[in-house]
């Protein structure tokens, strides 16, 4: 069970009134029942002493005197007399007839008596077993007129005394008992004034801990409850600044965090995960309830676990790549870096840089010069070889193949100006330089110029190409030059790969203001691994052939460029053995 303090406070005023009363009690008792027995004892010496002159000046003869004397001074005294012999018979006594004296016992063994004959005085206390009370006892030595000698006794029932005790100590338990009362109610009053502020306190203390610090105590005092007041009214403003500012710099960090193209992760010594950031997740695809797992769950990779355990072990900072598979593959740089708290490891922070573009990227400028390179070593060394052979006199030995050696130069010379101003173009592309003249263009115009453009190459080899397809298209806004360069380049690639006998057609569809127009022939089509990879600058599904066929390998790339300066997307679709479509969008007019 809970007690307030108002309680508490109540029950230790009672325990403080009811341990002062009972000392009282206890006190006061002690010393009555110690002043009422000195007073009956003061009196009964005096009336002792009376009672042996009255018996002095009366008695002539104890035996025949005593009992007449001794109910005599009885009544007079009211308390028991007893007069007795020198040899310890009772002559007399107040309470017993006389002719009952003969059975009595000697009472010369009596202590008051025995207290008499050596001091002259004598008392005591003891249980009567005549009048069946206890009695008080006290007995004087006696000489009567005639010489004879004996003792007189007078006793008290202690009955008397007992009552007087009683009735102080019902009187003295009866004011206890309204202290008790009254203080009950003054400590109820006392104790609700008193705890009144604590209670506030005590308020204050838990909507703090609820964490609502805009509450004050009201400060009505100025002792140690009103100084407590004034430090708890600091204290929650001290602990609302700092929360305050603990929530700014939290959230700061969260906007950090959340900012940050990095993925980051803080786990403690054993490897449990404490925090993580937006980016962590999705580099790893995960959901949010990370926290609290260990590494290895979140990531069954072995380099990940291997790379906390080194730096657990080493407690030195470390970088390295790796290459995870989360679904495709991706490589990561991590740089592991200990916590350290005098000396003592507390956790360890990660932080994960996604470079799996730029590991695509130096792979791309690693194939493009390599690309390059082979592009541009072909027809130089051709030129240069023929150039010499010409310079050896054939001109004037053989003008006929001197003149075949001059075309064949011209040949590689185009192709070479070809893949220069390809590569022009495309760098003209990727920079923005390119101004673009957009205009309403009607697909069908162009892709029928296209086809008048490539149909002598298409009618070497029995192509049959077909733009009904793109009848009554809807007009796009497009740059017209450079919409006809896109279905040049789509056209002049569909016709190289598609066998003899084949057919080209245009498909054209329109759907949320965009209208997609294809180049789709029955060509040997293009295995799934190569799709992504087909827009890509120099990329070719079979180098050999395209180089025999003439192409730099940069169409397909200038042609996603142009598409995407104009707003729209590029695809391809396509199955081995079914034939390829090539597919652009731009917006509709």
């Amino acid at each position: 069970m809970k007690f307030n303090i108002q309680w508490k406070l109540m029950a230790s005023y009672l325990f403080l009134v009811l341990f002062i009363g009972g000392v009282f009690f206890a006190y006061l008792s002690h010393t009555l029942n110690r002043h009422l027995t000195s007073e009956i004892r003061q009196n009964l010496t005096t009336e002792t002493r009376l009672t042996r002159m009255i018996a002095h000046r009366d008695i002539v003869r104890m035996r025949d005197d005593a009992p007449v004397v001794a109910s005599a001074i009885s009544r007079a005294t009211r308390a028991r007399v007893t007069i007795i012999l020198a040899d310890g018979t009772v002559a007399g006594d107040s309470e017993i007839a006389p002719g009952d004296l003969k059975g009595l016992e000697n009472h010369l063994d009596r202590p008051e008596i025995q207290q008499a004959l050596e001091s002259g005085s004598g008392e005591a206390i003891r249980y009567s077993a005549t009048i069946k009370t206890p009695m008080l006892y006290m007995a004087v030595p006696l000489e009567t007129a005639t010489g004879e000698k004996g003792f007189v006794r007078l006793s008290l029932p202690l009955t008397a005394l007992e009552q007087a005790k009683g009735s102080i100590r019902t009187l003295l338990a009866a004011s206890l008992a309204i202290a008790l009362l009254v203080a009950l109610i003054l400590s109820y009053i006392l104790s609700r004034v008193t705890s009144r502020s604590l209670r506030t306190i005590t308020i204050l203390a838990k909507q703090i801990g609820k964490g609502n610090f805009s509450r004050r105590v009201p400060v009505s005092t100025r002792d140690e409850v009103g100084e407590l007041a004034l430090v708890m009214n600091d204290m929650a403003e001290r602990i609302e600044q700092q929360m305050e500012r603990t929530s700014a710099e939290r959230n700061r960090l969260d906007t950090i965090l959340r900012g940050m193209g990095e993925g980051l992760m803080v786990s403690d010594a054993n490897g449990m995960i404490t925090l993580v950031n937006p980016a962590f997740l999705e580099l790893f695809s995960l959901d949010r309830n990370v926290e609290g797992r260990h590494i290895i769950e979140i990531a069954r990779h072995p380099a990940l676990n291997d790379a906390f355990k080194a730096i657990v072990a080493s407690r030195d900072e470390r970088i390295e790549k790796m290459t995870l598979a989360l679904g495709k593959e991706k490589h990561v740089l991590t740089h592991w870096v200990p916590l350290l708290d005098n000396g003592e490891l507390q956790g360890v922070v990660a932080v994960f840089h996604d470079i799996t573009d730029l590991t695509k990227l130096e792979n791309i400028r690693r194939d493009f010069v390599a690309n390059v390179s082979h592009e541009l070593r072909t027809p130089v060394t051709v030129i240069k070889g023929y150039a010499e052979t010409l310079l050896d006199s054939l001109m004037e030995s053989d003008p006929e193949r001197a003149r075949k050696f001059i075309e064949i130069i011209l040949s590689h010379s185009e192709r070479l100006a070809a893949l220069i101003g390809d590569l022009l173009t495309l760098s003209q592309l990727e920079a923005g330089n390119m101004n673009l003249e957009q205009a309403t263009v009607r697909p069908e115009q162009v892709a029928k110029h296209t086809m008048e453009l490539l149909e002598p190459k298409a009618a070497q080899k029995r192509i049959a190409v077909d733009c009904s397809g793109v009848e009554g298209a809807p007009a796009v806004i497009a740059d017209p030059g450079r919409l006809e360069q896109v279905m040049v380049n789509l056209l002049d690639n569909a016709i190289k790969y598609t066998p003899e006998g084949g057919s080209i057609s245009f498909t054209v569809k329109a759907d949320n203001g965009m209208v997609r127009i294809g180049v789709k022939d029955t060509g040997p089509g293009i295995p799934a691994k190569d799709l992504p990879r087909l827009f890509e600058r120099f990329y070719r599904v079979d180098a050999a052939r395209s180089r025999n066929e003439g192409g730099t390998g940069l169409g397909l790339s200038i042609v996603k460029h142009i598409i995407q300066l104009h707003g729209g997307t590029v695809g391809v679709e396509s199955e081995p053995g079914k034939g390829s479509e090539f597919w652009f969008t731009l917006k509709q007019a």
